[in-house]
C-alpha cells in the first residue's frame, strides 16, 4: 500500500498522545463497573493498531479511510523514563533510502553534536537535526538497504545524543531490535 508521505507536524501529533479501543470494564457476571477502560482515539490522535516484539505499529486516526502508521518505539533511560522515541516507515523504490525514520528526543540536546545510530556494536551512522518544537528535537533519518538489514539481523541498536548542559557526556538508548522483522513487512510505504 503506497501513502503520500504525512506533514511532519503530524508526526510530531504521533510524539506522545496515546489512545486505545473503548471497551467499559466489567465484573466477572458481566455488571458494568463504570468507567471505561479505554476510549476510540479522537481524530488527530495516536493509537496502537498492532505490537511487535519491542515495536507498535502506531497510527493516526484521519478521516481518511485508513489511518497512516509508522513502526514506534519509545526509548527508556535506565530508570525507566520515556526519554525519546523512533519511528519508521518505508519508502516508494527509487532512492537510496528505502525507509525513513523520525528519532524524537528532548530539548536541550546538543545539537551540533548530532545523533548516533550503532547496530549491535557495529560503527554508528550520525545524522543531524531538523527542527526543535516544543516536544522536542527532531532527526529525520534515511536507511538504506544496509542499514534496514542491518536491523532485521540486530538484537539491539544504541541511540546516542550529547545533553545540551553536559556536552562532555553521551546518553545512550537502547533500542530493541525484537519484532523489527515483522513490524517492518507491514509499516505503510509511503513517496513524497
Amino acid at each position: 500500500m503506497t501513502k503520500k508521505l504525512i506533514p511532519l507536524s503530524l508526526v510530531a501529533l504521533m510524539a506522545f498522545g496515546t489512545s486505545a479501543m473503548a471497551q467499559n470494564q466489567t465484573d466477572s457476571n458481566g455488571l458494568d463497573l463504570g468507567e471505561p477502560v479505554n476510549t476510540e482515539p479522537k481524530l488527530g490522535e495516536r493509537y496502537s493498531k498492532e505490537k511487535f516484539g519491542a515495536w507498535d505499529l502506531a497510527c493516526i486516526r484521519t478521516e481518511a479511510e485508513t489511518d497512516p502508521c509508522s513502526l514506534l518505539q519509545i526509548m527508556l533511560d535506565d530508570k525507566g523514563s520515556a526519554v525519546a522515541e523512533m519511528s519508521l516507515f518505508r519508502l516508494k523504490e527509487g532512492g537510496q533510502a528505502i525507509a525513513g525514520g523520525t528519532i524524537i528526543v528532548p530539548l536541550e540536546t546538543l545539537l551540533p553534536a548530532q545523533i548516533t545510530v550503532s547496530v549491535d556494536g557495529a560503527p554508528g551512522k550520525r545524522y543531524g537535526y531538523s527542527f526543535c518544537n516544543p516536544i522536542g528535537c527532531v532527526a529525520q533519518i534515511g536507511l538504506t538497504a544496509a542499514d534496514i538489514d542491518a536491523f532485521k539481523k540486530g538484537k539491539e541498536a544504541i541511540v546516542s545524543l550529547v545533553p545540551a548542559p553536559a556536552p562532555d557526556q553521551i546518553i545512550n538508548l537502547k533500542l530493541s531490535l525484537k519484532g523489527f522483522t515483522e513490524g517492518y513487512d507491514v509499516v505503510d510505504v509511503v513517496s513524497n
